[in-house]
């Protein structure tokens, strides 16, 4: 989710049908947080490898899913979640006409019953960033070799990162989790991601 993402895709060339249709839900509720573009098309990349299922958290009006819905092979199984009533709705006919593609409504835990996954993007739970939101399980959530994404950095200048003019507690525990190999991709000069590939033994 980026503060402007909406708004990042105006002008942008090539979008998938379906990120547009997305995007359209999006302006019409008039929700400014989509991934950005950089990301998404990220996200699109990353769904290419996925053969069984992919989650994400944070749905919002479905950019996010409808770039990897875009970039999934057939037969892939892709799950959202949104914990926004009104919103997941407006997801889910986005998606009316893709049976492969669920959104589901409530707590971003929801996700945790269509596991384990190829690959899960954390963008609205699961992230370990704010109080009260512990990270994902990604032990119990991945399948061996399977990727989590976990968005919305700022690109690290130092390390150990900061954030707020603290050590970035939630960054390094990605990027240093035992069972994932991570690492920091520079989408643009203000938006970094987290992906890690966990450990197939």
């Amino acid at each position: 989710m980026a503060l402007t993402g909406t708004d990042a895709h105006t002008g942008a060339d090539g979008l998938p049908p379906l990120v547009a249709d997305a995007l359209a839900a999006a302006r019409a509720h008039r929700f400014p947080h989509s991934c950005r573009p950089e990301q998404g098309r990220l996200l699109h990349a990353l769904a290419g490898g996925a053969t069984a299922r992919i989650g994400e958290t944070g749905t919002g009006l479905g950019v996010g899913l409808a770039w990897l819905a875009s970039g999934a092979a057939p037969g892939v199984r892709l799950v959202g979640v949104e914990r926004d009533p009104g919103r997941a709705r407006a997801a889910a006919r986005v998606f009316a006409g893709r049976p492969e593609v669920t959104v589901l409504d409530g707590d971003w835990r929801r996700i945790e019953e269509y596991g384990p996954f190829d690959l899960l993007v954390l963008d609205g739970g699961g992230q370990g960033k704010a109080p009260g939101d512990p990270p994902a399980d990604v032990e119990r959530l991945l399948v061996p070799g399977g990727t989590v994404v976990v968005d919305d950095f700022t690109p690290a200048a130092e390390w150990p990162p900061r954030h707020g003019g603290e050590v970035d507690r939630a960054r390094l525990h990605w990027l240093e989790h035992p069972a994932l190999r991570a690492t920091e991709l520079r989408l643009a000069a203000d938006l970094s991601t987290v992906v890690g590939r966990r450990h197939l033994v």
